[in-house]
């Protein structure tokens, strides 16, 4: 049994995490498929990272990033005006009590990401590695 006592506070549990993935698929295939009736948000490719859901499973964090980076802002937006019919399409045929309040953040995981290489190709670091 897995402890829920980490040095960044409780992780989540196998339901909020088994929940969390399952809306990240959904809302995934809802963008990809163009399944919202809003053709400027149908136009972006958004990557969807991660959703995190909260312990009574009532609100969903959605980090999503646009294709290549670009136009964070009207990706939000896009989003924001759309969330009522995402959070319908998402909950659609999922076996959830309540359809999550659907809430967006930006991933940053790529970024950080791309900060590990780069510090990983700096010759000081290589050197300290290889010692």
């Amino acid at each position: 049994m897995a402890h829920k006592n980490s040095p960044d506070g409780p992780g989540q549990s196998q339901r909020q995490l088994r929940v969390g993935e399952m809306l990240r698929r959904r809302l995934s295939e809802v963008l990809q498929r163009g399944e919202i009736h809003d053709p400027e948000l149908n136009r972006m490719v958004i990557t969807v990272g991660e959703v995190r859901v909260s312990p009574d499973l009532r609100i969903a964090t959605c980090y999503v990033v646009p294709l290549g980076g670009q136009g964070q802002d009207e990706m939000f937006e896009l989003l924001h005006r759309n969330r009522g019919e995402l959070r319908r399409a998402v909950a659609n045929g999922q076996k959830l009590k309540f359809a999550p309040e659907l809430k967006f953040r930006l991933d940053e995981t790529f970024d950080r990401l791309d900060d590990t290489r780069r510090m990983f190709a700096d010759e000081k670091v290589r050197r300290d590695i290889e010692s």
